[in-house]
C-alpha cells in the first residue's frame, strides 16, 4: 500500500517537468500533459481508495527518505494517510481535472497559456506534498510550494499593474503565516525533543502527558498553528487577500481560492487536531476566529458589487463556520462541509462570466425593485453603519497594515541614515569582530555571552527591515538579505557548537544564489545603461525573459525556498535555538519571512507589471 503514497508524489511531480520541457507554441501538448497527469492520478486515486476501505481504512505512515541526519538532528521526508487525507485527495484530484479541462478552451491563445499550465502542475504537486505531509517539515515543504504558485497565478497578467500589486500583497500575508508555521516547527521540536511525525499525535497518553508538564509550550505551538491557518484560510484578520487574490484568471480563482487553496488552513487544523483537541483555550480561540470571520465575511458579501468579491467572502465566511465546526469536535461534518464548499464554489466562479452577462440583460430588460431584507427591520443608524462598515470591507486590509507591515517599514526607515558604504562598514567590522571572539568566548562577561545570540539575531533582523524599506537599491537589498543570513549563522554558533556541516548546509544555497541574483541584477543594468530604483514597476521580464526565470531561481534559493539545501540549514538552525530563547527564535522567523518579502518584491518591481519603455503596451493603471 505504501508505494501508491509514492506514486501520488512522483505523478504530478513528473508531469510538471515535462511540462517544462515543451514549446509554448504547442497547446495541444502542453494541455495534453497537464490534464493526462492528472487524469492518471485520480484514475490511481479511485482504486487505491477503494482497496484502502476493503482493508478497514488503515492509517498508513511511510518515512520516504531521509535528506539529513546526524547524532542529534533528523530532517526526514515522511508520508501519512488517512481518512483526512483521503477526503482532500479525491476532492483536489477531481476538481483539478475538471479546472485543467476547463483552461484547455478558456486560455486557448493566451500568451501565458504554457505558464499557466506549469503552474497549475506545480500547484499540483505542493498541494499533494500537504496532504501526505507527515511531519511538520514535509507540511511546510508543500506549503511553500503553493505560496510560490499562488504568488504566480496572481500575477499571471504580468503587464498590468493590479495583479502584481496584489499578488505581492497575497505573497506578504502568506509569509506571514509562515511565521506561525516557523514557531510552531520549533517549539514542538523542543516539547518532543525530537521532529516527531504527524501518526505519534494519535498516542493519547503521550500527547496527554507532555502537555501536562509542558501546558505553556503546547498552548503556544496551537496558536501559532492558528496562525498559520487563519492566514491561509483567509480567517480574521487576513480576510481581506482573498478577493485581491481573484486577479487572476477564473480557472485559477476557481481551483485555488474557491476549492482548494484557501481550504488548506482548515486541513492544518484536521491534521492537527489530537494535539490540540484537549486545549480548551485553543479550541475556544479557533471557535471565535471562525465565528467572527463568519459573521463579518457575511455582510462584507452582501454588499460587494463584482461577482468575484462576493464569492470570496461567501467562501471566507463558510471557512469560518467550519473553524466553528471543529472546535467544537465535529471532525466529520467539518470533512463533509470542506468538500460542498470547494465545489460549490468552482462551479459558482466557473459560471461567473456567463452569469454577470445574463444578470446584465436580465436588469436592462426586466428590471425589479429590491425585495425587503432582515437588514430593513434594523434601526436606520444601525443598517447605514453596517452597510458602510462593510462596504470598507470593516477596514481589515488597513489593519493588518497597521499592525504588522506598517511598523516594520517605519522600524526599516530608522536605519536610513546608513548609507550604502555605511551599512557594510558598520555591519561588516561588526561581523568580523564577532567572528574573531567566536573562539574567545571566555574573554567576555558571562552575562554578556548569554545574550549575545539573541542580540546577533536583533542585528540579522536590523538588516532584514533595512531591505524591507529600501526603495533605492535593489542590489542593496540583496545584499543586505545575504548578511542576515551570516549573522543568523553566527547567532546559531554562540548559542552552542554549530558543526561545520551544519553551515554548509544553512549557507550552501543562500552564498550561491546571492552571487547569482546581485549578477542578474547587475547584467540588467549594463544591458539597459541605467540603475533601478524600487519606486515603480519595470515589467523588464518582456524583454529579458530568461534572466526574469534565473533571477527568481535566485532569489527563492537566497529566501531558503526548497530548491536549495538552505530549506533543510533552516531547520538546522532552529535546532540550535534553545526552548527558553523566545526572542531568537521570533527574531530568525521574522527575518526569514520579511526577507522573503523584500526579495519578491524586488522580483515584481523589475521584472513584472507594466513596461517602462513606451513602444510597447501599457494597460491602464486600474488594469
Amino acid at each position: 500500500m505504501k508505494w501508491w503514497l509514492e506514486f501520488f508524489i512522483a505523478v504530478p511531480l513528473l508531469g510538471f517537468l515535462v511540462s517544462l520541457l515543451l514549446s509554448g507554441n504547442s497547446e495541444k501538448a502542453l494541455s495534453r500533459t497537464a490534464w493526462m497527469t492528472i487524469a492518471l492520478h485520480l484514475g490511481g486515486v479511485i482504486p487505491f481508495l477503494v482497496y484502502w476501505l476493503w482493508q478497514g481504512a488503515p492509517v498508513v505512515n511511510l518515512a520516504a527518505f531521509t535528506l539529513f541526519q546526524d547524532p542529534h538532528n533528523a530532517f526526514i521526508i515522511d508520508f501519512y494517510f488517512d481518512k483526512v487525507t483521503a477526503v482532500f485527495l479525491v476532492v483536489g484530484s477531481f476538481l483539478t481535472l475538471l479546472i485543467t479541462l476547463y483552461s484547455r478552451v478558456y486560455l486557448h491563445r493566451e500568451a501565458g497559456y504554457k505558464r499557466f499550465f506549469n503552474t497549475i502542475l506545480f500547484f499540483f504537486s505542493g498541494y499533494q506534498v500537504v496532504i501526505f505531509g507527515g511531519n511538520f517539515e514535509t507540511l511546510f515543504l508543500g506549503w511553500e510550494m503553493l505560496g510560490l504558485s499562488s504568488f504566480l497565478l496572481i500575477a499571471f497578467y504580468r503587464d498590468r499593474y493590479l495583479p502584481i500589486r496584489n499578488a505581492v500583497k497575497v505573497f506578504s500575508v502568506y509569509r506571514v503565516g509562515d511565521v506561525g508555521l516557523l514557531l510552531a516547527m520549533w517549539a514542538s521540536h523542543h516539547l518532543w525533543k525530537a521532529n516527531i511525525p504527524f501518526m505519534q499525535l494519535n498516542n493519547y497518553d503521550l500527547v496527554h502527558q507532555q502537555l501536562e508538564q509542558h501546558g505553556g509550550i503546547g498552548l503556544f505551538i496551537s496558536l501559532m498553528i492558528l496562525l498559520g491557518a487563519a492566514a491561509k484560510s483567509a480567517q480574521l484578520p487576513f480576510s481581506s487577500w482573498l478577493p485581491r487574490a481573484m486577479e487572476g484568471p477564473t480557472p485559477s480563482s476557481a481551483i485555488f481560492y474557491g476549492a482548494l487553496s484557501v481550504h488548506l488552513g482548515v486541513f492544518l487544523l484536521l491534521r492537527t487536531w489530537p494535539f490540540w483537541e484537549h486545549q480548551l483555550t485553543a479550541r475556544i480561540l479557533i471557535g471565535l476566529t471562525g465565528a467572527t470571520t463568519a459573521a463579518l465575511g457575511y455582510a462584507i458579501a452582501r454588499v460587494q458589487a463584482t461577482a468575484k468579491s462576493q464569492i470570496a467572502y461567501a467562501s471566507v465566511a463558510q471557512i469560518g463556520l467550519i473553524f466553528v465546526e471543529m472546535a467544537l469536535g465535529w471532525r466529520d461534518l467539518a470533512l463533509l462541509h470542506f468538500a460542498g464548499n470547494a465545489f460549490l464554489r468552482s462551479y459558482q466562479l466557473l459560471i461567473s462570466p456567463s452569469v454577470v452577462s445574463y444578470l446584465i440583460r436580465e436588469q436592462f430588460y426586466h428590471h425589479q425593485k429590491r425585495e425587503h431584507s432582515i437588514e430593513d427591520s434594523y434601526p436606520k443608524r444601525l443598517e447605514y453603519t453596517l452597510y458602510l462598515l462593510s462596504l470598507k470591507e470593516w477596514h481589515l486590509d488597513e489593519g493588518v497594515n497597521k499592525l504588522f507591515f506598517a511598523p516594520l517599514k517605519k522600524l526599516g526607515h530608522k536605519l536610513d541614515f546608513l548609507k550604502v558604504t555605511n551599512v557594510f562598514w558598520f555591519f561588516g567590522l561588526t561581523f568580523g569582530l564577532s567572528l574573531w571572539l567566536f573562539p574567545r568566548t571566555h574573554l567576555l562577561p558571562p552575562q554578556l555571552a548569554h545574550y549575545l545570540p539573541e542580540i546577533f539575531s536583533g542585528m540579522a533582523l536590523l538588516l532584514v527591515l533595512k531591505a524591507f524599506s529600501e526603495r533605492k537599491y535593489p542590489r542593496l537589498v540583496v545584499l543586505l538579505i545575504a548578511m542576515s543570513h551570516a549573522w543568523l549563522a553566527l547567532a546559531a554558533s554562540f548559542n552552542e557548537h554549530y558543526e561545520a556541516n551544519h553551515v554548509l548546509w544553512y549557507l550552501g544555497g543562500v552564498v550561491p544564489a546571492t552571487f547569482l541574483a546581485y549578477a542578474c541584477l547587475e547584467y540588467l543594468c549594463r544591458k539597459e545603461e541605467r540603475y533601478f530604483d524600487l519606486q515603480q514597476y519595470y515589467g523588464h521580464q518582456y524583454e529579458y525573459p530568461r534572466l526574469s526565470f534565473v533571477f527568481l531561481l535566485a532569489i527563492l534559493g537566497q529566501m531558503g525556498f526548497p530548491i536549495s539545501p538552505s530549506f533543510v540549514g533552516e531547520d538546522l538552525l532552529y535546532s540550535h535555538i534553545h526552548e527558553d530563547e523566545w526572542l531568537m527564535a521570533f527574531f530568525s522567523a521574522l527575518s526569514f519571512v520579511v526577507g522573503g518579502i523584500a526579495l519578491i518584491r524586488v522580483y515584481a518591481r523589475l521584472f513584472l507589471g507594466p513596461h517602462i519603455k513606451t513602444y510597447h503596451h501599457r494597460p491602464w493603471r486600474s488594469a
